[in-house]
């Protein structure tokens, strides 16, 4: 019955209209109601608590080092570089648009930035060259989502926060699955272009390449500078976050020269506007993640899987089928926040690497950002390219499917995190 309060009070809520966060607090009174232990305090001292971490600094400073990279001509100069590289290919601006995805997504770890931002660089030059324009939308959609895989993945930090893992493990298990998404593009591009006559740009000489490499060299050795601090245990991802803001910066001002003075309050707001809606959803979910543990919700669910429990794959499916099936109807934050308290408890119970499973658990919710009726990602790569969402719907669905053959994979075989995991690691 306490299952039934918490997703009545949580899906009412939504169906009402009410935004997230404030359906979360709703849940969580419903909770404390049918307890019969209603007090506002719990409220506010778990909305200040929720906010009040170190970690979560991460997050205002990596989404204001995307909108700086977008500002100041990082984004610009990495997708000139890979056109010069691969455009010459048929086909070329498909694949130019999944390298830029991956290289993008190790610098802002935010899917709807990058998707903005190649959608709005990329889908000119795709319809001017005669590219199935909905197929080309859905092909950026799903390369943005390879943002919060790839590190520094803004999902990985809350994620961490809320499960209490180490985000920096996080972030070296994403950079193998990461990939893996990014060549089942590469695989699913290769088959669906290859009946279409495409305009190709001519093959660049080597000095045109040596030339892109030397304008785009202080974007593309962003990520090496932040993820190899992380790595090396040089910074926190909390550190390397502040450092990929103020690197985004003084290379857009004084590098580059496209960000102006006039333009950092512009930039500044939009970043700001973008935290406080990340940070209140976070502190509204630990009210309702506290209430959850206390009604013992997690037990419950426990109770249900009892018969698998045996069986990590069997559990895994099952987790990510609910997941799955979450995301299609919500956002992907909310997502993380609702179901980690949830799942957690019984990740530990059947014996599964928590690291493992927040690897999956992040595809996974990345994956429903191009899920109907929400899918954010869709709804920006409609709004910036002005394609129907029926018809982006239809262009991203062999992408979706390669994207979930990857998740798959890396159920059946946990390796495939694991082992690279343990590489990184240095064992």
């Amino acid at each position: 019955m306490t299952v039934a309060v918490f997703l009545v009070s949580l899906l009412g809520s939504m169906a009402l209209g009410m935004p997230i966060a404030f359906a979360l607090i709703v849940c969580g009174l419903a909770l404390m109601l049918w307890q019969g232990i209603f007090d506002s305090q719990i409220v506010a001292q778990n909305l200040i608590v929720g906010a009040d971490n170190f970690q979560l600094l991460a997050v205002p400073f990596f989404l204001l080092a995307g909108e700086l990279m977008n500002v100041g001509g990082l984004s610009k100069r990495i997708v000139n570089f890979a056109v010069v590289c691969v455009g010459h290919i048929h086909g070329g601006l498909g694949y130019v648009a999944i390298a830029a995805s991956i290289i993008m997504a190790s610098l802002s770890g935010s899917a709807a930035a990058d998707s903005a931002a190649l959608a709005a660089i990329l889908l000119p030059m795709m319809r001017n060259a005669g590219y199935d324009i909905p197929r080309s939308a859905g092909l950026i959609a799903a390369g943005g989502i390879i943002a919060p895989v790839i590190p520094p993945s803004i999902g990985f930090i809350v994620f961490g926060v809320a499960a209490n893992v180490s985000i920096t493990q996080l972030f070296l298990g994403g950079i193998v699955p990461g990939l893996m998404l990014g060549i089942s593009l590469v695989i699913a591009w290769a088959i669906v272009s290859r009946k279409e006559v495409l305009e190709t740009s001519p093959r660049s000489s080597l000095r045109e390449r040596v030339r892109a490499l030397v304008d785009g060299f202080f974007a593309l050795l962003m990520p090496v500078i932040v993820l190899g601090g992380i790595k090396w245990g040089i910074v926190t991802p909390t550190e390397a976050a502040v450092i990929a803001a103020v690197y985004a910066m003084l290379v857009g001002m004084f590098v580059y020269r496209e960000l102006k003075p006039s333009m950092l309050y512009g930039v500044f707001l939009v970043a700001a506007k973008t935290t406080a809606v990340v940070m209140f959803l976070v502190a509204a979910a630990l009210v309702s993640s506290w209430l959850i543990t206390q009604a013992n919700i997690p037990a419950e669910v426990g109770a249900m899987v009892q018969p698998f429990i045996d069986n990590k794959t069997l559990v895994m499916i099952v987790m990510m089928a609910l997941v799955f099936m979450v995301g299609t109807a919500l956002d992907f934050t909310p997502t993380v926040l609702i179901l980690t308290p949830v799942l957690m408890p019984l990740v530990k119970q059947a014996g599964i690497d928590p690291i493992y499973f927040g690897v999956l658990f992040i595809i996974n919710n990345a994956i429903g950002l191009l899920t109907p009726p929400v899918g954010v990602v869709l709804n920006v790569v409609c709004g910036v390219g002005r394609v129907p969402m029926s018809a982006v719907i239809r262009g991203v669905s062999p992408f979706l499917i390669a994207q979930l053959v990857v998740l798959a994979l890396l159920i059946a075989f946990p390796e495939l995190v694991t082992a690279p995991l343990a590489w990184l690691r240095g064992r």
